[in-house]
């Protein structure tokens, strides 16, 4: 089974190397690595030169916004499951793809998801966050739940039947997508319960709380817009639902090789 690991990224020098090598690092062989640049101008493409014998696929050119990226790597993959790693995120360890193959190896299951953990900028050893996911069930979405993007693998045929990343939701597209996949069309997926991703700090919807809260303003129009019955007290419970990230502390296991 091969597996499309699709990284966009722009003016991404300071940390596009730790996210090829993650990639380039994971003991699963049957991967194929997509970029897709927005046309960089500080040194990124030269980085990517420096390992282009471990990508399948480079693009760069202007697009739309990081979403617009994601839906032209869909285009591109050729992996029966395609996943998400940003240009400043890295894997948790070398045997994360093999865990998201090993749940791919029962056919029921449309996609899989996991926990990740957000690192300090500067020193991705340091956890600032935990987001710790759980099982899917029908309604989590109404309380602001989605599983975190960057471990949401799916396979291609979904996207094919579904859809790729809406752009009218320029800051909760990855939380449309998830929505719409599971609560709508109710594809299967299996939560894989380990951390799968490390994070950097600073993205672009949670870099302000004014981004915050226009975020969760989309995500409230989401529902909307897919039926899903959901009040203005959404986006307070949505808000709230990320507090115990920021008290809970992944336990030394969970890093564990498994």
């Amino acid at each position: 089974m091969k597996i499309s690991v699709i990284t966009v990224s722009y003016n991404s020098a300071a940390t596009m190397e730790d996210t090829l090598r993650s990639v380039a690092a994971q003991r699963y062989q049957e991967v194929e690595h997509l970029i897709v640049d927005g046309g960089s101008r500080d040194g990124t493409l030269e980085i990517i030169d420096r390992h282009r014998a471990t990508l399948a696929q480079v693009v760069s050119e202007p697009d739309q916004g990081v979403w617009d990226a994601m839906n032209k790597g869909i285009a591109l993959a050729r992996g029966e499951v395609v996943g998400f790693l940003n240009a400043d995120d890295v894997y948790a360890d070398e045997r994360c793809l093999e865990t998201v193959a090993a749940a791919f190896a029962d056919p029921e299951v449309d996609a899989c998801y996991a926990d990740l953990v957000y690192v300090d900028r500067m020193d991705t050893g340091r956890v600032v966050r935990y987001w710790r996911s759980r099982d899917f069930t029908p309604g989590l979405f109404r309380l602001g739940w989605m599983p975190a993007h960057p471990t949401f693998f799916v396979r291609r045929c979904i996207y094919a039947r579904c859809g790729g990343f809406d752009l009218r939701y320029p800051r909760q597209s990855d939380f449309e997508l998830a929505m719409r996949l599971l609560e709508v069309h109710r594809i299967r997926a299996r939560y894989i319960p380990r951390i799968l991703v490390k994070m950097r700090t600073g993205g672009m919807s949670n870099n302000s709380w004014r981004n915050i809260l226009r975020g969760n303003l989309e995500a409230y129009r989401a529902c909307r817009s897919s039926g899903i019955r959901v009040t203005p007290l959404f986006i307070v419970r949505k808000m709230l639902s990320r507090l115990p990230q920021f008290f809970a502390k992944p336990e030394r296991q969970d890093f564990d090789n498994r």
